[in-house]
């Protein structure tokens, strides 16, 4: 594996392999491997002939009280797993590497960020469009992988692909879990073990909400309801949100109908947890 810090590596390495025909995926994550960013290097590894990982914090998508400073890094553990996933090509820059001036063009979201995690997050999405373009642009990839998990983010770069044509096909990798249901995240390593405990709790309550939707029930406002008073009888945590929208346009429905997206965002002391389940009514999930 070819580990590079630099965005004129970066760029010798795309020309060779295009030049070679080969297709190309890009699995852009912030590091911090667990087995759900594996998986979307597995993912690539099997549709392609060469896969890039990149691996980096990128600064614009954390609001002046977030994490960024402490978000968990592990850069040499990191190459170890990309390395046994079947990455190509690591992709390492540094903040200044990618931002090495300020931009003359930003860019800003115009639809689906005014729901579940966008709410509280301004600008948040509008940092994810701008790294997955400059990502995009540098790695020139046939294919890109995104996880489930942050159903909204992977619905931001469907719009961003779509509206502005990137020739690019965006592939959506279901969620990995623990074996008690847990989403795998970076961020489950701040959870006390209590909360670690309750925090499985998460998606079963969406388990239930979309079972009673599956069985049956249209109101959205009771689906939503139905998750709530589950979450805040087990999953000892501050409720942030419960939403059920269409997907991937994120709009809110009258009744349940079609492909849609229930998710929902719960507080423990140290750690936020985001979870969803997409499903289709009309398909009986």
């Amino acid at each position: 594996m070819k580990v590079v810090k630099t965005v004129a590596e970066l760029k010798d390495f795309v020309r060779a392999e295009k030049n070679a025909g080969h297709q190309i995926g890009l699995v852009p994550t912030m590091g911090f491997l667990h087995e759900g960013h594996l998986a979307l290097a597995e993912k690539a590894r099997k549709d392609n002939d060469a896969v890039i990982m990149s691996i980096f914090v990128n600064p614009l998508q954390f609001g002046p009280n977030e994490d960024f400073e402490r978000y968990p890094r592990d850069v040499e553990r990191d190459t170890k797993l990309a390395a046994a996933a079947g990455v190509d090509c690591l992709f390492v820059p540094e903040v200044e590497e990618m931002y090495p001036a300020p931009s003359v063009v930003t860019m800003t979201v115009a639809a689906r960020t005014d729901k579940m995690c966008g709410v509280k997050r301004p600008g948040h999405f509008d940092g994810v469009v701008t790294v997955v373009t400059k990502l995009f642009h540098l790695a020139q990839p046939d294919k890109a992988y995104f996880g489930l998990k942050d159903a909204q983010q992977f619905a931001v770069i469907d719009g961003l692909v779509n509206s502005l044509n990137f020739p690019v096909e965006i592939i959506g990798v279901e969620t990995i879990r623990e074996e008690d249901g847990l989403a795998k995240s970076s961020r489950n390593v701040y959870l006390t073990e209590e909360e670690r405990i309750q925090a499985p709790y998460l998606q079963k309550a969406l388990q239930l909400g979309v079972q009673s939707a599956v069985q049956g029930e249209k109101s959205t406002e009771k689906v939503i309801e139905r998750t709530i008073s589950y979450l805040q009888e087990h999953a000892g945590a501050a409720v942030d949100y419960v939403e059920l929208l269409s997907y991937p346009e994120l709009e809110p429905l009258e009744q349940v109908q079609g492909k849609m997206v229930l998710a929902a965002a719960v507080n423990y002391s140290k750690a936020r947890l985001i979870d969803n389940i997409i499903f289709n009514v009309n398909e009986g999930r």
